[in-house]
């Protein structure tokens, strides 16, 4: 039987994950015609050999979705003489109102609020599962939107389990609403995945998203 440490050490290698036959495969290693500019013009990131590269804006996916399972592998460049928020800086926001944030930040021994894994400005990753500049990472994302009524009250905020490289991250935090940078405030409403230029060349691939039901059933029937 493979132990709990054994089993994180291995999904830590698993980078280049499966996705599962109801995901939605956002992006399709050949270009990124089903992406848009926050302004809603196409989308201009280079794409090579399965992998697309930040270069001018934030951009988002066309489908939109409420709770779902994310899944996108990223790697940062190496730039030694960057420091702070200047070192391989991007993100990645849910519904394109949650961010989490894509720094390198290796070999910090405290990470903080925003420092890579973090939900920026609101939670600090629990750990620190960075690995070096220019290896491949990967983000693993349970989404659940936030819940409103008829008239747009928010009822709970959503809810968000990040897995960073195959160790949480985050578990089950109640996100504080959007974080800064949001496109909208409009909760209630699906939203894209957006992935932001933040002037650094970070690098994407094998992004996918599978929705996930809103409830489960309210009875039971044996057979």
């Amino acid at each position: 039987m493979t132990s709990p440490a054994n089993f994180l050490q291995e999904e830590q290698m698993d980078f280049k994950r499966e996705r599962p036959g109801n995901a939605v495969l956002l992006f399709n290693g050949k270009d990124v015609k089903n992406w848009h500019q926050r302004d809603g013009q196409p989308a201009v990131w280079r794409v090579e050999d399965e992998v697309m590269t930040v270069t001018k804006g934030d951009i988002l996916t066309d489908e939109t979705f409420a709770d779902a399972f994310i899944h996108l592998e990223f790697r940062t460049p190496d730039m030694p003489d960057a420091t702070g928020q200047g070192k391989g800086n991007s993100g990645v926001y849910v519904q394109a109102r949650y961010e989490i944030q894509v720094l390198d930040s290796y070999g910090i021994n405290i990470p903080g609020k925003g420092d890579c894994g973090a939900i920026y400005n609101q939670y600090a990753p629990l750990v620190n599962a960075c690995k070096p500049p220019m290896e491949w990472q990967s983000y693993d994302i349970i989404f659940r939107a936030a819940r409103v009524d008829e008239s747009g009250e928010v009822l709970e905020q959503a809810r968000m389990t990040v897995f960073q490289n195959g160790l949480m991250i985050h578990n089950n935090v109640i996100l504080q609403g959007p974080t800064g940078g949001a496109r909208d405030m409009k909760v209630g409403e699906t939203g894209p995945l957006l992935l932001q230029d933040h002037g650094n060349p970070v690098q994407y691939r094998n992004v996918w998203m599978a929705p996930l039901p809103l409830k489960g059933s309210d009875t039971y029937e044996p057979r």
